[in-house]
């Protein structure tokens, strides 16, 4: 497995839903008018508490400043899990070759799985030790004129930042009613459905305010991404069905996926070892998935018809965490 060191700096913030108004035009912009915008780099994401907003900073310069945008302190760099174009093991491909040395050396991570590949955002404060801890066992690449340059020593600042462990928590885990797809379009065709995607974005939640978080059986999350002109879609089965089934192209098995979603409250920034405990246990169970982070949380997307044994593997990886900071419950939301 080789990584890619993209050329995006990207910043994470969160609109709250009360205000996705206030960023409607700018959000459009992004989307449907690329001739007006050097944005690269675009994932927006929908979760019952808010939306979280992903993109590089020649975009988020272009964002108003308002009290409903709230942004992560830190600048993000990103790595491309190089493939050829199709998603392949999520975090069960990169949890033992990146996402567990990482978090040995207490470098906290985002993840963002797309349809065509997986996306490991570091802050770029820990890039020289990312870097070098990772080229002790995989090939790194980097852009250069156009071509993939590899990456070697030399390109690490001796300047390493050393950064203290501390015991990882055990989050409890939620996995709601909802049944996914995960699916791509091409960027040709997105204005085709770029009404329903409107609607889908700023209006059809409004039916579900208020209870949306506390649905005892689903709840609302919708993922669109266009990176580098490669679009992917997360949406459960209801959405689904609003948009033309002949533009939405998704693998030729049409897996379903079913979620689990890590936190009981809002995870932060700083804590390192987050990741690395889903990716492990489900590497452990050979289990392919999805995972997202947004502002307060992570998701996990795994084929439907595991969702027992993810769930059973996260109860043993509960019991056998003896020394986990707090009690943790595990609450599987019933279909």
């Amino acid at each position: 497995m080789d990584l890619q060191l993209m050329e995006h700096r990207v910043r994470v913030t969160s609109i709250d839903k009360s205000g996705l108004w206030f960023y409607s035009h700018q959000i459009v912009k992004l989307l449907f008018l690329r001739h007006r915008t050097r944005c690269k780099f675009f994932s927006l994401t929908e979760s019952p508490e808010d939306y979280t907003l992903m993109l590089d900073e020649e975009a988020f310069t272009e964002l108003p400043q308002s009290d409903f945008l709230h942004v992560a302190d830190h600048t993000w760099r990103v790595l491309n899990v190089l493939s050829n174009g199709m998603h392949t093991g999520g975090v069960m491909k990169v949890a033992k070759s990146v996402i567990a040395p990482l978090a040995e050396h207490n470098v906290s991570v985002l993840m963002l799985s797309t349809y065509q590949t997986d996306f490991i955002l570091v802050r770029e404060d820990d890039l020289p030790l990312v870097i070098k801890t990772l080229l002790a066992e995989l090939t790194i690449y980097k852009e250069e004129n156009g071509e993939l340059v590899r990456m070697s020593l030399s390109d690490v600042s001796d300047n390493l930042k050393v950064k203290s462990m501390f015991n990882v928590r055990v989050h409890p885990v939620q996995s709601p009613a909802n049944r996914f797809c995960i699916l791509t379009l091409d960027r040709d065709t997105l204005p085709s459905i770029s009404t329903i995607l409107l609607d889908v974005l700023f209006y059809s939640h409004e039916s579900h305010e208020g209870t949306a978080a506390q649905d005892s059986e689903s709840f609302r999350f919708f993922a669109f991404s266009l990176i580098d002109g490669y679009i992917s879609i997360v949406m459960d089965t209801e959405i689904q069905k609003k948009f033309p089934t002949d533009l939405l192209l998704t693998s030729s098995s049409g897996e379903l996926w079913r979620m689990v979603r890590i936190g009981g409250q809002p995870l932060g920034f700083d804590e390192c070892g987050i990741v690395a405990q889903i990716a492990g246990t489900l590497a452990t169970a050979d289990i392919s998935a999805y995972y997202i982070s947004t502002f307060n949380f992570d998701h996990a997307l795994v084929p439907e018809d595991v969702i027992d044994t993810v769930i059973t593997c996260l109860l043993e990886r509960e019991k056998n965490k003896s020394e986990c900071i707090a009690p943790v419950l595990l609450h599987q939301w019933q279909t």
